[in-house]
């Protein structure tokens, strides 16, 4: 590991000031990549500036019909809390699914969110449910705030501090997991909303998080995983690895994807 500064502010906006200020920063939110990016000498931050002494940034609210969850809420939390599993329950078990105990007690929603793993959960929970991301600047729609492999709309010295997320009339998420490391392979969440059928996808795009538009289509006439059937998604925009290939991938993007409308469907 590199020598760093490290800065514990305890306000968002000494936080926004010091991104402002210093060199290289690196925000720590759950540090569950940073941290053994940092071991592993693959980042070399001048300061690193920790969120976790800023209070507040952890709380989960009603808002109106739906949720607002603060971007230092652990994916424990959000698992365990009563308020999500009755109003949106899918998200919580997505939360449940991510990692392992270790990591659902460090890990966050924003670091996530922020991290844009082309593998992680929550941006499938994020696009899926049309959720909105609040930052220190603006509020975002999840449709514009991933744009590529661990890339995001985020400005340099601009934070996510909640997200919002509608509650669906229904919604499930199913994931195939990688056996090491936990993360997906392939993930779909499905929703029914106000503004109709979204089915994200993680783990699978070339890109990172997608909306598969062919299966909203198909869901929006027929709610079942049998009207999923006669589609095939494009393999060419598929990432391969040494655990699978793109066709594989896809395919298991459809099977993914049939089980979520199951869940859905309970």
């Amino acid at each position: 590991m590199y020598a760093f500064d490290y800065q514990r502010p305890a306000a968002i906006e000494a936080a926004v000031a010091l991104l402002r200020a210093v060199d290289e920063p690196k925000v720590l939110a759950g540090g569950q990549t940073l941290l053994p990016t940092l071991k592993q000498r693959l980042a070399q931050p001048g300061t690193l500036v920790d969120l976790a002494g800023i209070p507040g940034l952890a709380a989960i609210e009603r808002r109106g019909e739906g949720l607002l969850i603060g971007a230092m809420a652990r994916h424990a939390q959000v698992a365990a809390s009563p308020l999500v599993r009755s109003v949106i329950p899918a998200l919580a078990e997505l939360a449940g699914m991510i990692g392992d105990p270790a990591v659902r007690n460090r890990g966050t929603l924003g670091g996530s969110i922020a991290n844009n793993d082309p593998t992680a959960d929550y941006p499938a929970a994020c696009l899926g449910l049309g959720a909105s991301i609040v930052t220190t600047a603006r509020t975002l729609p999840a449709d514009d705030f991933f744009t590529g492999l661990f890339e995001t709309a985020l400005a340099e010295d601009e934070l996510v501090v909640a997200v919002e997320f509608a509650a669906p009339a229904r919604a499930g998420y199913a994931k195939f997991r990688n056996p090491a490391s936990r993360y997906a392979m392939a993930g779909v969440f499905v929703a029914e909303g106000a503004e109709g059928f979204r089915v994200a996808v993680t783990g699978a795009g070339q890109g990172g998080v997608f909306r598969w538009t062919e299966a909203e289509a198909a869901l929006a006439a027929d709610f079942r995983p049998e009207a999923l059937d006669n589609l095939s998604l494009d393999s060419a925009d598929v990432m391969a690895d040494l655990h699978g290939s793109a066709d594989y991938r896809a395919h298991l993007v459809k099977v993914m994807a049939k089980r979520a409308v199951t869940v859905a469907l309970r």
